[in-house]
């Protein structure tokens, strides 16, 4: 038996080549791992002993030879192809073990050169695995380290059967595809700048779920392997210190309040219900910032997931483990879940300790102005992230009141929020805090009421942002939230009856700020 061994990922590769020795394997070898395989005195054979051709072209070219590919891509039971192997001088391959340059590890680097890139494109170990998985039934492939123990197992109890190749097969075919998709779409992105034509998504299993939405669907998590190679952050990637598994939902919601946190400069707690902020407060004290969060809806806070974008400290901790629900003064605030990029050693203990379900993950801050997709029925939907902030764009002031600068400050705060809220969105804001908010409404004018039944007696002097623009103005929304008690209200404008709102606005002497960019969130 005849193993083909040339692995960029060396590890535990010693090891298997020892094994497959001592079970009377001829092992060949190429480069960098022939070598190494000496040095570890396994009796291996260059590839260059096999093909009779030396490695050339600074090793591009070393396996790409009818005596490798041959001997891997004959079948067995064809008499045929055993006379052309015996009229060439060639043998079987029956094991191959690869890996592939690391192209993903080496694009995603800062300042990484074209032409470095390209040498990293795996030419040799594609095709390689690519034939040894096409003829699984005599042939094992190895594209992982991981696999070489169970292989060693089957082989000494003589139970590598054709259904295990078959399952390396795949698994080797799903890890050239995920490769070349990472070649294509950097070549897409050094010299396109519209959608391409074609879009792979390389994604590996992280692990099954119990359920999805509801308890009758199957569910999994996967991970963005170019996201991964990127150290993107997100979700997927957080650590799990405590608590039960994660379900689906609790992922939709987790990451809706990464996202929301991650949008803001300023120390800032988030909490998020079914995917929708229901509170968010900023100050300088953290601490200070959970408890008025809590207060923007305590209802809905309660069994929501909660969100920080500064390290939990022990003092924090303490006020997380111990709040009371402002509602009753009595009841210990219940919570899902909480995320934070960092914990302290004595806040992590003290969390632990409030319940032995509360899940609590660390998550790495967001790196913006990614791709997403979102499957539709027969297809699926991309587009940019929404990365637009207040910082990025000119608010246009079109109403005769000019407002102060903390009454902008206040109006920023709210159309930063709105943007992470289910259409129809509405967010009343003051003082840094999320006072009310109505989501996810057929009408935009029941979204208004929500928020402003929610902000209560505290909408006075608040700032207002809509996610579109109000298209009706006097006895609809715009009067309504002039006679709130607003002060500043916000929306992108583009309507046909713009003017209406301005001159309704101006009756009532209330800011309108026109921000030119629409936040849906469908």
């Amino acid at each position: 038996m005849r193993a083909l061994i040339a692995v960029y990922d060396k590890t535990g590769v010693v090891d298997f080549a020892r094994e497959l020795e001592q079970l009377d394997w001829e092992i060949v070898s190429t480069g960098g791992t022939a070598k190494l395989l000496d040095e570890a005195g396994i009796n291996v054979h260059p590839v260059e002993t096999i093909t009779g051709q030396p490695e050339i072209l600074d090793g591009r070219v070393k396996t790409l030879h009818p005596a490798i590919h041959a001997g891997i891509l004959a079948r067995r039971d064809l008499e045929s192809h055993a006379n052309t192997l015996q009229e060439h001088g060639f043998q079987h391959i029956d094991l191959v073990a690869c890996n592939l340059y690391p192209f993903k590890q080496t694009v995603t680097q800062e300042n990484v050169t074209t032409e470095t890139a390209i040498e990293n494109i795996d030419i040799g170990g594609p095709t390689m695995i690519r034939a040894a998985a096409k003829n699984f039934s005599a042939v094992s492939v190895v594209i992982d380290p991981e696999d070489y123990a169970d292989i060693i197992s089957r082989l000494k109890d003589g139970n590598l059967k054709s259904e295990h190749r078959q399952h390396l097969a795949w698994k080797a075919f799903q890890h050239v595809a995920s490769y070349d998709s990472t070649v294509a779409e950097w070549l897409w992105s050094i010299g396109e700048n519209t959608n391409p034509p074609e879009l792979t998504t390389s994604l590996n299993l992280i692990n099954t779920l119990r359920y999805g939405e509801n308890p009758h669907q199957n569910a999994a998590l996967y991970k963005d392997e170019t996201l991964a190679a990127q150290n993107a952050g997100g979700i997927a990637f957080a650590k799990q210190h405590h608590g039960k598994e994660l379900s689906y939902n609790n992922y939709l919601d987790a990451d809706a309040a990464w996202n929301c946190v991650n949008d803001f400069q300023d120390s800032t707690c988030v909490i998020v219900k079914h995917t929708n902020p229901c509170g968010v407060a900023s100050r300088d004290n953290l601490r200070e910032a959970y408890q008025l969060a809590i207060q923007g809806d305590p209802v809905s806070a309660f069994g929501g997931i909660v969100a920080f974008n500064r390290p939990i400290d022990e003092e924090l901790a303490r006020e997380i483990r111990e709040f009371r629900n402002p509602n009753d003064g009595k009841t210990r605030m219940f919570y899902e879940l909480i995320i934070a990029p960092e914990f302290t050693e004595q806040g992590l203990e003290i969390l632990k300790g409030k319940s032995k379900d509360l899940r609590i993950l660390e998550a790495k801050p967001l790196v913006k102005n990614h791709k997403s997709l979102r499957q539709i029925g027969g297809g699926w939907l991309s587009q940019d992230a929404d990365s637009v902030t207040p910082e990025d764009i000119e608010l246009n002031i079109v109403s005769k009141r000019k407002p102060s600068e903390k009454e902008m400050d206040d109006l920023k705060f709210a159309w930063r929020c709105v943007k992470h809220i289910k259409s129809n969105a509405i967010v009343i804001a003051k003082n840094r805090q999320l006072l009310g908010m109505g989501s996810g409404q057929p009408n935009r004018v029941k979204s208004l009421d929500i928020a402003i039944e929610k902000a209560g007696e505290k909408v006075k002097d608040s700032a207002l942002a809509s996610d579109a623009f109000f298209p009706f103005s006097w006895n609809d929304a715009v009067e309504h939230a002039c006679q709130s008690g607003v002060t500043l209200i916000a929306h992108p404008g583009g309507s046909l009856r713009d003017q209406d709102g301005i001159d309704c606005c101006d009756q009532y002497d209330v800011g309108l700020v026109f921000t030119g960019i629409r936040h849906f969130r469908h």
